[in-house]
């Protein structure tokens, strides 16, 4: 497919700035692959679809505080460090991308924190706007890790034209979040409250977990109309023994196995074995999923709305056929459904 056929007008005021007062209360538009019909529900509602021995899998990758503001040594200048990954925790380096590159070179000592504590050496270039930082700080990992995220602040999407606020520190998390890593939270997973959650366990709906790091990539600009020439960036992930087996038994039982986020289906897809089930992996993906594609494992997936020309709108397309997704997505603006991480949610079902 190509790259234009993504392309549908969402007014900015749809584009969600803040989430919903309770998680579990935004909006939930359920599609129907059989025959494209639309429903309107809250999404706590989701449970009406599911029964005993269905499968949701989440990701429970857990974001941190990737935004730094600091400051240049000499000039003074003010500049904005935006965290990827830690490449080394022996020597504190990272890889970051900084704002403005230009006036950020090898050599640079960048400071942070009101008292200028926290003290990093530019030492390497890898992109136009990608820098290496090694972090001059004597005290031992752990101590570090805090002190440096306690300096950090939410990485909340480039749409959201707002600084981050104190909310956003839970609010842009799963509540199920546990393994740090990530800058993009898997938004899907922002609609599950305690009190659903407990509802799935009492309703016999299984819960599944695997970890994927979401990374920039996500919201990387594809270049390319040629959707077969276009490059995902790589994201670490595991899939582990347990959920293996959970999520095997679940499809020899002819039950539904329901990817909550498009995350969560990468990974999935990514382990895919002969047979159509799963076995377990750790390391990176880079897997791009567009239409057209077989999917294998899961019959259901939930998905917040996503921006035009987006892999992850390209994703649930995929899944839910491209007519009826982007048909959909024209329904959801006329009804006034809000978009992105703390949008309202599509749950598409058989």
């Amino acid at each position: 497919m190509k790259l234009s056929e993504f392309k549908f007008k969402l007014p900015e005021e749809l584009i969600a700035t803040h989430p919903a007062p309770v998680r579990d209360e935004s909006r939930l538009m359920v599609l129907h692959k059989k025959d494209g019909s639309i429903e309107h529900k809250v999404f706590k509602e989701i449970l009406e679809y599911f029964d005993e021995n269905d499968l949701f899998v989440f990701n429970d990758t857990r974001v941190f505080p990737a935004k730094l503001y600091g400051n240049k040594e000499k000039t003074g200048a003010k500049i904005e460090v935006f965290m990827l990954r830690e490449l080394s925790s022996e020597h504190k380096l990272w890889d970051v991308l900084v704002e403005p590159a230009r006036k950020i070179r090898i050599g640079n000592k960048l400071y942070f924190g009101l008292d200028d504590s926290m003290v990093a050496e530019v030492i390497d270039n890898t992109t136009s706007r990608g820098r290496t930082l090694r972090f001059l700080y004597d005290g031992d990992h752990d101590e570090f890790k805090e002190n440096l995220f306690a300096l950090g602040n939410t990485p909340l999407p480039y749409y959201i034209k707002r600084e981050p606020e104190e909310d956003d520190v839970e609010r842009y998390q799963c509540i199920f979040a546990k393994n740090e890593g990530a800058v993009v939270a898997p938004a899907a997973g922002l609609h599950f409250s305690r009190e659903l959650m407990k509802r799935m366990e009492i309703k016999g709906v299984n819960s599944g977990f695997l970890t994927l790091h979401s990374g920039l990539g996500n919201y990387r600009e594809i270049d390319v109309e040629d959707l077969t020439k276009h490059r995902m960036d790589s994201e670490q992930m595991e899939v582990n023994d347990e959920l293996v087996e959970l999520l095997n038994k679940t499809k020899e039982a002819e039950k539904k196995v329901c990817a909550i986020g498009t995350s969560t289906m990468r990974a999935i897809e990514s382990t895919v074995a002969m047979n159509g089930r799963i076995k377990p992996y750790t390391g990176w993906t880079n897997k791009f999923i567009f239409p057209p594609y077989d999917f294998t494992v899961c019959n259901a997936m939930v998905s917040n709305f996503h921006m035009p020309y987006s892999v992850m709108l390209m994703m649930v397309a995929a899944f839910g056929d491209y007519d009826q997704v982007m048909n959909a997505y024209n329904v959801a603006v006329k009804e006034g459904y809000r978009f992105g991480a703390y949008g309202d949610a599509m749950l598409i079902v058989d």
